[in-house]
């Protein structure tokens, strides 16, 4: 009996494979609308909780279109009451009246260090200036304040390097327990899914894992491999899944999925796979695992940016279940998923989802949603 009683003591207050996943939206808002304070559009939306258990919102506030080159904003709101009020929107960078501006980005929370980072680059397109760099920010008050940007290309190199979308992640097992892992991607040309890597606490940066496209460094034609944007996980195993845009639509209108078990060193051929479930236009897309259930969503569309989709697998996304969980009918776009991981049953019921969200068209909102996990029982 006392063995008996310091297990569940041990467990998780309970867990979400054991409860029967039928999801409600508690809560949706709109936290940036294209068009407002100046700013032609918001997109590439990112979300995260801090230390403290707040909610921190990033958006690109692209200053004079919606095309991906172009001055811009960081934009960022903060919530104190997860996610049913917001700040106003500040800007923590401004990279004036350059034509290649900055691009979001990852945003990493270090839980040992107690602080947010969020990693981005500058010149990425090459758009006349030279050469690329991928910068660091940092904040040390939980969100509330950011220090001076870091040019991490003389630790790395220099090389056309886009974070994410999405989160970076801090190990939580071993091997390599608390190392931070950025996964993103390269150019068009040069692309593929690369990964950077602190020991640290993000004072220093390695190069990691990397899985080029084929032909590597040459134009690209319909069916080429092409791994792109790109979304890392932890798995309970200690290894890291992640997540892929499968930009040329090589073998599938699906996910590609790769795995790396020596905490992003390598993407082994060997585990690579399609995940054929997940149907996708080709779109950066939101993945993680809670309680022992893995979370994705996306526009879940084979040609089309409409029809944002939560998924859950019980089994690691070896599979999906079949009722599957619709955010948003229209257009949608890029989305970004987080959850609070404390002790609290409350906590352990809900996930955030932060997303393009429009009528007509993707980039008319970054919009927030609150889901209850089990709110539809």
């Amino acid at each position: 009996m006392a063995a008996l009683f310091l297990l569940l003591l041990a467990a998780p207050l309970f867990s979400c494979a054991a409860v029967k996943i039928n999801p409600l939206v508690l809560d949706k808002q709109v936290l940036w609308e294209s068009g407002e304070e100046s700013v032609s559009t918001y997109r590439i939306p990112l979300l995260t909780f801090t230390p403290k258990g707040n909610l921190l919102a990033f958006a690109e506030a692209r200053k004079a279109s919606a095309g991906d080159y172009g001055s811009k904003f960081i934009a960022t709101r903060r919530s104190t009451d997860k996610g049913a009020t917001w700040s106003t929107s500040s800007f923590i960078r401004d990279d004036g009246s350059v034509l290649d501006g900055l691009n979001l980005g990852s945003v990493v929370v270090d839980e040992k260090a107690r602080t947010i980072i969020l990693i981005y680059t500058v010149c990425f397109h090459l758009y006349h200036c030279s050469p690329a760099s991928t910068m660091m920010v940092e904040s040390k008050d939980d969100g509330l304040s950011w220090g001076s940007p870091k040019n991490l290309s003389l630790q790395i190199g220099v090389m056309n390097f886009a974070p994410g979308p999405g989160t970076g992640l801090q190990k939580r097992r071993e091997p390599n327990k608390d190392r931070l892992v950025v996964c993103g991607h390269g150019t068009i040309e040069g692309d593929g899914v690369f990964c950077i890597l602190s020991d640290n606490h993000g004072k220093n940066w390695t190069k990691g894992a990397a899985l080029r496209s084929i032909p590597f460094n040459q134009p690209k034609k319909p069916q080429d491999f092409n791994p792109d944007e790109c979304q890392p996980v932890e798995m309970e195993d200690g290894s890291i899944v992640i997540n892929v845009r499968n930009q040329n639509n090589y073998h599938c209108r699906c996910r590609i999925v790769a795995r790396s078990h020596d905490a992003g060193m390598t993407l082994p051929i060997d585990d690579i796979h399609f995940d054929y479930e997940l149907v996708d236009p080709a779109v950066a897309a939101a993945a993680m695992m809670k309680d022992g259930v893995m979370f994705f969503v996306n526009p879940s569309s084979e040609h089309h940016r409409v029809n944002l989709t939560l998924r859950w697998s019980l089994n690691n996304g070896k599979s999906w279940e079949r009722n599957a969980f619709q955010i948003w009918h229209g257009p949608s776009g890029y989305s970004c998923m987080t959850s609070l991981d404390s002790n609290s049953v409350e906590d352990q019921k809900y996930i955030y989802v932060i997303y393009e969200k429009g009528q007509k068209d993707i980039d008319e909102t970054i919009s927030f949603a609150k889901i209850h996990l089990y709110g539809g029982l």
